[in-house]
């Protein structure tokens, strides 16, 4: 089932690196809608439990550590088929790999430090969304 809405967060590398408002400029203008917004820093313990689902691959306390290593942005995303056109706005997760243009091109320096995270079905869009979002929240 085909939704309108997704969710991002701009990660710790982009938002020290002085790229979140530029990446919040490549959403608005690839036609996105921003209705749910935050600005957090994770404990390994969130960190831990979004990222639950890879808790038995070899990179996941890299991850968790990465990930509550600094403040991120969260935000819910409104636009037609918005999980499959905010993953090619944001490209490949190696950013050496990612068409030219797309935000991990353009903010990315590592397939670790990858600027951004975008979900990648419609069930795991709503699923993040209320992990960051209550319902009064969200617009």
């Amino acid at each position: 089932m085909e939704t309108n809405k997704t969710f991002t967060m701009i990660k710790p590398d982009a938002v020290a690196n002085g790229h979140t408002g530029a990446i919040l400029d490549q959403i608005i203008k690839g036609g996105f809608k921003i209705t749910a917004m935050k600005y957090l820093w994770l404990t390994p313990e969130k960190a831990g439990q979004f990222y639950a689902v890879h808790a038995a691959r070899p990179f996941y306390n890299d991850l968790v550590a990465f990930m509550s290593s600094g403040p991120i942005v969260a935000a819910i995303l409104e636009k037609d088929n918005a999980v499959e056109d905010f993953r090619k706005l944001i490209g490949a997760t190696d950013p050496a790999k990612a068409e030219p243009g797309t935000i991990r091109n353009l903010f990315a320096k590592s397939i670790d430090a990858n600027a951004v995270h975008g979900s990648d079905s419609d069930e795991n869009a709503k699923i993040e969304g209320d992990f960051y979002f209550s319902a009064f929240e969200k617009f």
